[in-house]
């Protein structure tokens, strides 16, 4: 079933790390931008945990190029610079430092005023930062629609409760966008056991057809 949107008029979206905004709400993004919705989008932590034993890359370094990574990403979607907001958390940490995390993203929130749509990592994903920021965001006050989006594992199965929405341009306009944060691709080639996207996974993330599962208060 297609999700409804054309009620809402201003969105945040919730990122746990950069990249997990375009593999999630891409398509999303897309289309509240598309019919003239103001959308935010907030990355909560830094991203720098996904190549540690980097020398060139350290975490400074790495952070930096991983937030231009999500605003060229977001850029081509539509989303202005002063909309993305950074609260550079450590990764892979957020579940460690929950009340830091729940207190900063409800601040981070409460600056963007009254809102429509709240949208945000799901409480099952298999990444315990997703689950953090989720449940974070489920302490979170908010009288809007609430949507939730599952990154790990990369599944494409279909739920009876999940509405889905669609990329114009399909699979390859997905990837490209994807494609955006080299440096989660193998662009960093110093740590042997640094993350990188696999080729089937990349593959599930780039599949045009987003599903999302709406939540009450």
């Amino acid at each position: 079933m297609k999700l409804r949107i054309t009620d809402v008029r201003r969105a945040v979206v919730v990122a746990p790390h950069p990249d997990d905004e375009v593999i999630g709400a891409a398509a999303l993004i897309a289309a509240l931008r598309r019919q003239g919705s103001a959308v935010a989008v907030i990355v909560v932590s830094d991203g720098a945990a996904s190549h540690p034993n980097s020398v060139a890359w350290p975490p400074a370094r790495l952070t930096a190029v991983r937030e231009r990574e999500s605003r060229h990403g977001l850029r081509r979607l539509g989303v202005r610079r002063e909309a993305v907001t950074f609260l550079r958390l450590p990764d892979g940490q957020l579940s460690a430092g929950a009340d830091r995390c729940r207190a900063a993203l409800h601040r981070a929130l409460r600056r963007h005023g009254k809102v429509d749509l709240l949208v945000g990592p799901a409480i099952a994903d298999a990444h315990p930062d997703h689950r953090a920021v989720a449940r974070a965001l489920r302490y979170f006050r908010f009288g809007g629609r609430r949507l939730t989006y599952q990154v790990w594992p990369p599944q494409r199965r279909s739920a009876l409760r999940c509405r889905t929405v669609s990329l114009p341009g399909g699979a390859a306009a997905k990837r490209s966008l994807i494609r955006s944060h080299r440096s989660q691709l193998g662009a960093i080639s110093d740590d042997p056991h640094g993350f990188s996207i696999a080729r089937h996974e990349l593959a599930v993330f780039a599949h045009p057809v987003e599903r999302f599962v709406e939540e009450r208060g």
